[in-house]
C-alpha cells in the first residue's frame, strides 16, 4: 500500500546549527536506505512559508504499522510530526515507471467529485469511461503520473507533470469530469532526497 505523509518538523530553539546538520546528514543517508529498500518511493517540497520546513513523501508499506516503524525510524522524527493519508489503487493509475520522461513542474491535484441529484446513470457512465480515455492520453503524454484514490466518496489524488501552473490548470478543466469536480492544485519543488533525482543523478554518472 502507498501513503503520502506530510512531515513538518520543528527544531527546538537554541538546537546547535551542528546538531542540525548532523541530523540532516543523518536524514539524507536514510533517505537513501529507504528508497534502496522500496519503503521511500518519492520525496517533494510544497509551497512554504519563511522559516517553514515541510516535506511531503510518498512511502510505501505493507500497513499502517510498517509505515509508522519506517517513520520512526528517520533521524528528523525526534523534531518532526508526521500525518499520513492513505492512498488506495485508482481504476486509472498509469502506475509508476509507464511514463515516458518530461521536463516542468510536478503537482499534486486532490479532486473531488459531485454528481448533481438527477443526473442521469448513463451520463455519469460515458463521462467516467471518457475521464479513463482521458487519463490514459495524459498517461502517455507524460502528463498523467500516478493516480490515487483517496478515503471518502468520489475523492481522488493525482500526481501529474505541466510546463506551468496555466497549462496544469488546462489539463484540469479539459478533464471530461470537470464540470462535476473541484480540484486543489499544490506545486512541487524537487527535494533533494528525492529517489527520483538521486536516480536521475547515478544515471548520468560516467
Amino acid at each position: 500500500m502507498e501513503y503520502l505523509v506530510t512531515m513538518t518538523t520543528h527544531v527546538p530553539d537554541g538546537t546547535p546549527g551542528q546538531a542540525v546538520d548532523d541530523v540532516r546528514a543523518r536524514e539524507a543517508a536514510h533517505s537513501r536506505d529507504l528508497a534502496a529498500e522500496g519503503r521511500l518511493v518519492r520525496l517533494w517540497r510544497p509551497p512554504l512559508q519563511p522559516g517553514e520546513w515541510r516535506s511531503l513523501g510518498l512511502f510505501a508499506a505493507a500497513d499502517a504499522g510498517q509505515l509508522q516503524q519506517t517513520l520512526a525510524s528517520m533521524p528528523l522524527k525526534i523534531w518532526r510530526t508526521d500525518q499520513v493519508t492513505p492512498l488506495a489503487p485508482h481504476p486509472n493509475d498509469p502506475g509508476p515507471g509507464t511514463r515516458p520522461g518530461r521536463s516542468g513542474t510536478e503537482f499534486l491535484a486532490t479532486f473531488v467529485i459531485t454528481i448533481p441529484d438527477g443526473t442521469p446513470r448513463q451520463a455519469v457512465e460515458e463521462a467516467e469511461a471518457r475521464e479513463a480515455v482521458r487519463a490514459r492520453e495524459l498517461a502517455d503524454q507524460g502528463h498523467l503520473e500516478r493516480l490515487w484514490a483517496l478515503s471518502g466518496h468520489r475523492r481522488a489524488l493525482g500526481l501529474y507533470r505541466a510546463g506551468d501552473s496555466a497549462e496544469m490548470q488546462a489539463i484540469v478543466k479539459a478533464l471530461p469530469l470537470d464540470p462535476w469536480m473541484t480540484a486543489e492544485l499544490t506545486p512541487l519543488t524537487p527535494h533533494p532526497s528525492d529517489p527520483a533525482a538521486v536516480s536521475s543523478r547515478d544515471r548520468r554518472k560516467p
